[in-house]
């Protein structure tokens, strides 16, 4: 028991949620090998095709990532492709997702990018990398990091990658109704504030988000480059994010909707591809 605690607690000092957030976390991933053309792809056997149509996707994934996170990664990434729903459910809590970084920076993809979502494999590995690259660095989905900016960049990188289902005039029609991210709450290791607690869906949350994070950039890239550096070397978001603008984010991002209920559209953060 003693060993147990004393693990957890490692965990906690080094600000990581590796593997005591969920159960799943703990259970070997056993059922994959990895791809003869490229040892960074694990596929469930019989499924090396896609496996292949993954490996030609990702060094261009990669590289999207790295520039817009503005290092490379720590490690080389590793990806698991799963063939099959029963492979997926095996380590995703959420199934209906398409893909996923699971609590201990797992990447896993779902068979659906390799057939009724075939045309969304590029963005959303893309999306999953932006967040495996943070995850080596910090932990898996920090909580000192709210998931507006966690989404919202993670979209951004993938140019519109996980928010492709709403429209960026629907993401303005929203606000116009009054239904806005959140920004002020604040999220805590056993609370995080997703899309219902702004009171949108979560396409349209990720959408939102990435508007906001992308308004950030083009305002000034310098100073968002200087965020991102500080998010990825550990720092509080909200303590960052003062040091680098002198405002909280709510202020600071209040001229973008400003921007917005003034029908004065802001600079777009990604080409729609709907």
């Amino acid at each position: 028991m003693r060993f147990w605690l004393a693990l957890v607690l490692v965990a906690v000092l080094q600000g990581c949620a590796l593997t005591v957030s969920d159960p799943r976390a703990l259970r070997p991933i056993d059922s994959f090998v990895p791809l003869a053309s490229d040892a960074r792809v694990w596929v469930e056997p019989g499924y090396e095709d896609y496996g292949e149509r993954v490996a030609a996707a990702l060094p261009a994934a990669i590289a999207q990532v790295e520039q817009a996170h503005y290092l490379p990664f720590a490690r080389p990434p590793r990806i698991h492709v799963c063939g099959t729903d029963d492979c997926f459910r095996r380590y995703v809590l959420t199934p209906k997702l398409s893909a996923a970084v699971v609590p201990d920076n797992r990447l896993i993809l779902s068979p659906n990018l390799a057939g009724r979502e075939s045309h969304r494999l590029q963005t959303l590995l893309t999306h999953e990398l932006a967040h495996l690259h943070l995850g080596q660095r910090i932990g898996h989905y920090h909580s000192t990091l709210p998931v507006w900016f966690h989404e919202g960049w993670a979209s951004l990188t993938a140019e519109g990658g996980g928010a492709e289902y709403v429209t960026d005039d629907k993401v303005f029609e929203a606000i116009r109704d009054g239904r806005k991210v959140n920004l002020s709450v604040r999220d805590t290791p056993d609370k995080r504030h997703r899309a219902s607690a702004s009171g949108l869906s979560i396409h349209a949350f990720y959408r939102q988000s990435m508007l906001l994070v992308g308004w950030l950039k083009t305002q000034d890239e310098a100073r968002f480059k200087a965020l991102a550096l500080a998010v990825q070397a550990n720092t509080d978001f909200e303590i960052a994010f003062w040091n680098i603008y002198g405002q909280a984010p709510a202020t600071r991002l209040a001229a973008f909707y400003d921007a917005v209920l003034g029908d004065n559209q802001p600079v777009q953060a990604a080409p729609e591809k709907p």
